[in-house]
């Protein structure tokens, strides 16, 4: 089977961000995207790649670059169709936040969008898929030949773990805290094509692979593969699906200039005539559930002999190598809000930290919606925003309380 790879004369950018509609008064999760879509024609109806477009939920929009040569360039996009939907939700006494989970809300209470294939996708896969009520966001980085795509889909898998501590921030689900950084991709990760890919030697083995899972009846089309890095042939792009949802428009930046920087320091190597990393299939499983359980403390293995190292160690040292790669591509400023995270908490951290000074659930729904607005890494400190403090506690029914988690304490094993 043969799978036309539109080889990218540059590795180009492209952002998909998930966001959640909020109510203003309760905090819950509105079920109006197919309204909030309506009132944009021009942004969600255009014929070919709509900025605006619907996700499984009706609680969910979701806001898409066009191709982008900087990451400054992606903000602006995202930026400009937001403060388009911004327009449309103040008068509703709505909001946009994104997380990776809604703090308080529960999958069995949302709406299902009116779009055939989501349709399909709950026939399929039943409660796996009908429990998604989780948000993400992808990047795509541009990659220029074929033979390049698997080498850097497997050196990329190297880094999940770093995709997602920096970027984990689901650590509620349903209105409880799951004792993870990162409860959804333990959620999406159910899906049997999810997940870490597989490794592969080249281009040949995957469009073997692909023409196997389509023989078996397993997918009808290779868009229902889900790896958490995957080749996107159409677009020539390699898509980075580990992130969590992302709360703030500067760590958007951050993760689509981590992205670049990466794809385009492994194209550079292969032009060297370097081997890229390409660990082995445990190890790649194993990083990502330290990642998913331990956030920015977990310990990573760094060899098939079971050495690990503080991820944050090892955070720092990647940025450091990128930086060179990072001026040259204009987003030096944008990866160095990799430090930032580091210094001032991860998203899961910064909704703990909330609770912890003795705030509720509702008070982390105000803070993520603050951080938004603000477009960047909020303070943690007090209960709050103004909003939470002047609405009602039990705003929607339910107070959100929930003993503290315990401290952050030294790097774990992840075992």
């Amino acid at each position: 089977m043969a799978i036309q790879f539109n080889a990218s004369e540059r590795a180009t950018l492209g952002v998909e961000w998930e966001l959640q509609l909020v109510d203003l008064h309760t905090r819950h999760l509105r079920q109006e995207a197919q309204q909030v879509l309506g009132e944009l024609p021009d942004l969600s109806e255009t014929p070919a790649h709509p900025p605006l477009r619907h996700e499984l939920m009706q609680c969910t929009v979701e806001v898409v670059t066009g191709i982008c040569e900087t990451v400054d360039e992606a903000k602006s996009d995202l930026a400009r169709t937001i403060g388009r939907l911004d327009e449309v939700l103040e008068p509703r006494g709505a909001a946009l936040l994104c997380a990776g989970t809604h703090p308080l809300d529960d999958w069995r209470d949302q709406t299902l969008s009116p779009v055939q294939r989501y349709g399909e996708l709950i026939d399929q896969m039943q409660w796996l898929a009908r429990r998604i009520l989780t948000f993400g966001v992808h990047v795509h980085v541009g990659v220029r030949s074929q033979e390049k795509a698997i080498p850097i889909l497997n050196a990329l898998a190297k880094y999940l773990p770093h995709f997602l501590a920096l970027t984990a921030s689901s650590p509620f689900w349903s209105g409880h805290d799951t004792g993870l950084a990162s409860s959804r991709s333990i959620v999406f990760g159910a899906l049997p094509t999810a997940g870490p890919p597989p490794h592969l030697p080249h281009w040949g083995a995957f469009e073997d692979y692909m023409a196997t899972l389509l023989r078996a009846g397993t997918i009808s089309s290779i868009k229902e593969v889900w790896w958490d890095v995957r080749p996107h042939p159409d677009f020539g792009t390699i898509e980075i699906r580990m992130f969590d949802g992302i709360p703030t428009l500067r760590e958007v930046g951050m993760a689509a200039a981590l992205s670049q920087s990466l794809v385009s320091l492994f194209d550079q190597q292969l032009d060297r005539g370097y081997g890229l990393p390409a660990p082995p299939s445990w190890v790649v499983a194993d990083n990502k559930w330290r990642a998913t359980r331990y956030g920015l403390d977990a310990r990573v293995i760094t060899d098939e002999h079971g050495t690990t190292v503080p991820l944050r160690d090892d955070l720092f040292e990647l940025i450091r190598e990128l930086e060179p790669v990072a001026a040259r591509l204009g987003c030096a400023d944008d990866l160095d809000v990799a430090s930032e995270i580091l210094d001032k908490g991860a998203s899961y951290e910064r909704q703990r930290a909330v609770i912890e000074q003795g705030g509720t659930l509702n008070d982390v729904v105000d803070a993520l919606a603050a951080e938004f607005r603000a477009g960047g890494i909020g303070p943690t400190t007090g209960t709050g925003t103004p909003a939470a403090r002047t609405a009602p506690d039990d705003a929607g029914g339910n107070d959100g309380r929930h003993h503290p988690p315990r401290n952050r304490g030294p790097s774990h094993a992840g075992a």
